[in-house]
Order: structure tokens, then C-alpha cells, then sequence
């Protein structure tokens, strides 16, 4: 499998991206003063567990999840959480939050020596299942958003959540292929963590 094409230069607008769907979150804050934008952090979600293509995510990351619709939700009853980027199992994209702003995606996290990761991190969570596999248009829209994120801030690093929450996160997960990420989204600049 070859790179992806070059995307075209990106579009932004105070932190939203062009040619992305949005749904805004209230969940979400400002950065420290001065912050660099320096991460990318991949995670995996579904809900509930293993199923994919509702709105629950959506719902979760805008505070309307209905908490009593399945039995799964009510563990998670009243989790006010985040991330700037969803991408579907089609590659759609979505956008919840500015990347200017900071994204409750992290939590507890360290990343080569810097602590609380929201502070300087774009999170992308991917609709899957911890330790699934993930879908062929998956890979192709999170190299493309990785090569437009590339054009605005100075991202040096892409991980996943089990990277900077070691013992506490495993998302995305064994199923996740950093290879195939590394050969779609080529940015000398950036390294791509590998699990």
C-alpha cells in the first residue's frame, strides 16, 4: 500500500476544519497560554460496545446520550467527556470541539516527560472496539486528517491513548495497525508511535 494522495491545503477556521462535519461539544476548554499543539492522540470507541453506526457517540460527546436506552450506558451515566475528531467505519469525519480548544479526551496522561496531554494534544477517537480491527476508509481519513493537522500546528507525534495512559487505557488496541498508518501518513517531522 502506497501513501496517501497529498491533500489539498487544508481550510481553517478558528480551529474547525473545512470539509468536516460538526457537531459541537460543550465539553471542552482553553489550552494553557503559549500551548504547542504537538500531539495527536488515537482512540477507539463504540457504544454501546461493538456497535457501530448510531449517534450514541455523538450523543456521549454532546451531553444528550439517552442514559437508560441500554444497560451499558448507565456505567457511564454522566461522564462529560470529548475529543476533537470523530471518524466513522466509513471515513467520515466529524468535528466536537476547536482544536484551539482543549478536548476532554486524555484524562491522567503523560507524553515524553509532559503531563495532562489535553493541554497540547488533538485527540481522534475511531468508531471500533479496544483491540478490533479497523476499516481500510478509516486509515485513509485518519492519514488525511493527520496530513491537514500537519499544515496548521506542529504536531511532532501521533500515539494512541494506551501510549500516554499506559496500565489505565489499551485503546485503540492490538487491532489497530501503526504500520499501515506510518505508510499512508508520510510527514518526516512526526514519528508514529508502534505498538
Amino acid at each position: 500500500m502506497s501513501a496517501a494522495a497529498p491533500e489539498p491545503a487544508a481550510v481553517w477556521r478558528e480551529g474547525w476544519l473545512d470539509g468536516v462535519r460538526r457537531c459541537p461539544s460543550p465539553n471542552f476548554g482553553p489550552r494553557p497560554l503559549a500551548a504547542r499543539i504537538t500531539l495527536a492522540v488515537v482512540h477507539s470507541i463504540s457504544l454501546p460496545p461493538g456497535v457501530f453506526g448510531g449517534d450514541e457517540v455523538e450523543r456521549l460527546f454532546t451531553n444528550r446520550l439517552d442514559w437508560d436506552a441500554h444497560p451499558y450506558f448507565d456505567g457511564i451515566r454522566g461522564l462529560q467527556v470529548s475529543a476533537h475528531f470523530f471518524v466513522r467505519r466509513d471515513g467520515e469525519r466529524v468535528q466536537f470541539v476547536s482544536c484551539d480548544e482543549r478536548a476532554w479526551h486524555a484524562g491522567r496522561s503523560a507524553w515524553q516527560g509532559r503531563e495532562e496531554c489535553n493541554d497540547f494534544s488533538i485527540g481522534i477517537e475511531l468508531e471500533g472496539l479496544e483491540g478490533g480491527h479497523f476499516e481500510t476508509p478509516q486509515y485513509a481519513a485518519l492519514a488525511g486528517l493527520l496530513q491537514a493537522i500537519v499544515q496548521r500546528y506542529p504536531l511532532d507525534a501521533v500515539a494512541g491513548h494506551e501510549h500516554i495512559a499506559p496500565g489505565r487505557k489499551l485503546d485503540p488496541g492490538p487491532g489497530f495497525d501503526w504500520y499501515r498508518l506510518r505508510r499512508l501518513f508520510v510527514a518526516p517531522s512526526v514519528s508514529v508511535a508502534v505498538s
